[in-house]
């Protein structure tokens, strides 16, 4: 399955797919969002709706989408649940690395207050920066799980020993293998990607630009509500 690097799109998307855009009144299959054959099972309740957000904190697109990853999640009805699929395609923008952090502070139960912040070490303060900001290149060495677990400490006061280990247990190994076998099952070759309830795939593009996304979701929810 091909794989795509978002460094040169991310820097185009706004102006392909503006946030202001006119919403659709109807949605098409096919052409806004994508079956997933098979559907893949879910790991909500019975009768909820599983939106998940296929993502990296080393995606540009990502850091781009990811305010708008919150509101999604703010505005989904009490039926659905959003959760995160850490993407590993990317090793030559050091994607494993923060997949393996995504699944170490999940482990930990400190991903929900540590996921924005993730994004702004990466992106704003440059903390885990990935790219070099002077030659656009990626810096080498890159971040790694070490200069990530300084980070969590930071933010959260989990020792890096803690953190180390857990980075390297069977359980974070394991979710690592589930997510890459996931996302080759729902067919997922871009981030960020949005599957509702293991059936459908869309994308800012598919959808038509971020509200759109947003709308699109909810309304693919209600159909697997109905």
């Amino acid at each position: 399955m091909q794989r795509y690097s978002w460094s040169l799109l991310a820097l185009l998307l706004p102006f392909a797919v503006p946030a202001g855009a006119q919403a659709a009144t109807s949605w098409q299959e096919g052409q806004n969002y994508f079956l997933v054959q098979p559907p893949q099972p879910t790991n909500v309740a019975p009768g909820k709706v599983e939106v998940t957000e296929v993502f990296s904190y080393a995606c540009p697109a990502c850091n781009q989408f990811y305010p708008v990853a919150d509101r999604l999640r703010q505005s989904l009805p009490a039926n659905a649940e959003m959760d995160y699929v850490s993407a590993s395609f990317n090793p030559n923008e050091d994607w494993p690395v923060f997949q393996r952090a995504y699944y170490t502070a999940k482990a930990l139960g400190i991903s929900t207050k540590t996921h924005d912040a993730m994004f702004n070490a990466v992106w704003k303060t440059g903390e885990l920066a990935v790219f070099d900001m002077a030659s656009g290149r990626v810096k080498s060495p890159a971040p790694d799980i070490d200069d990530v677990a300084s980070f969590y400490h930071r933010a959260t006061g989990i020792s890096k020993e803690q953190f180390l280990a857990t980075a390297n247990s069977f359980t974070v190994n394991l979710d690592m293998r589930r997510a890459d076998s996931f996302m080759e099952a729902a067919q997922v070759d871009s981030t960020p990607t949005i599957v509702v309830n293991g059936k459908y795939r869309l994308t800012v593009s598919s959808a038509g630009g971020y509200d759109q996304t947003i709308e699109l979701v909810k309304w693919l929810v209600a159909k697997e509500s109905k």
